[in-house]
């Protein structure tokens, strides 16, 4: 497991996630990517319980990922099956299980203060706080063309991962208002999200 985890994580932070594998008895499954999630969390029927986790997440957002699935089992295992699957027990569970890993021998120092922000109050998905997003979209080995939704010009067309062509809108809030081309229906896009332009 040590050397498998080498390739995904950062070294400090190797002892302490295997640490949390085996007193989880988490079997951890590495999986080529899924675009609508970072990781995943079941509990199996003869009672283990297995997580998955993109093998393409750089090592820092890889090991937010496996903390954040494994809170998920912390929290079942603690409070029980009928809690929210992001509600208040998951957060205290997740928080408790990320704080020794908020620190300079972990994260670079440019992510510390955004991580130690986020995990005031960690939400559902990191990609949800826009800043810590773009943070930890730097240390991706890929790059992507792709643009940002809130670096695209009012009324630009873009294209999301699926085929689905939408034209950007105001902003409300925190999130943009974009309409599918096809549908005319609107739908919220986070101003992180990666979208490829086809005219601005």
């Amino acid at each position: 497991m040590q050397k498998t985890l080498e390739k995904y994580l950062p070294e400090r932070a190797i002892p302490l996630c295997i640490e949390l594998i085996k007193e989880n008895s988490v079997n951890l499954k590495i999986v080529n990517q899924r675009v609508t999630r970072h990781g995943d969390y079941r509990r199996l029927p003869n009672g283990s319980h297995k997580i998955t986790v993109n093998a393409s997440l750089n090592k820092y957002r890889f090991l937010m990922t496996l903390v954040h699935e494994i809170a998920h089992l912390v929290a079942f295992e603690k409070y029980g099956r009928h809690i929210k699957p992001h509600g208040l027990e998951w957060k205290r569970s997740f928080q408790t299980l990320m704080l020794p890993f908020i620190h300079p021998e972990v994260y670079p120092p440019k992510v510390l203060p955004l991580i130690a922000n986020h995990f005031r109050n960690p939400s559902a998905s990191s990609d949800t706080d826009a800043k810590l997003s773009l943070a930890l979209k730097n240390y991706d080995i890929e790059s992507s063309d792709n643009n940002y939704v809130f670096e695209l010009p009012f009324g630009s067309i873009f294209r999301i991962h699926n085929g689905r062509i939408f034209k950007k809108g105001n902003k409300k809030v925190k999130r943009y208002e974009c309409a599918e081309l096809a549908t005319g229906r609107l739908y919220l896009f986070q101003p992180n999200a990666e979208v490829e332009l086809i005219k601005d």
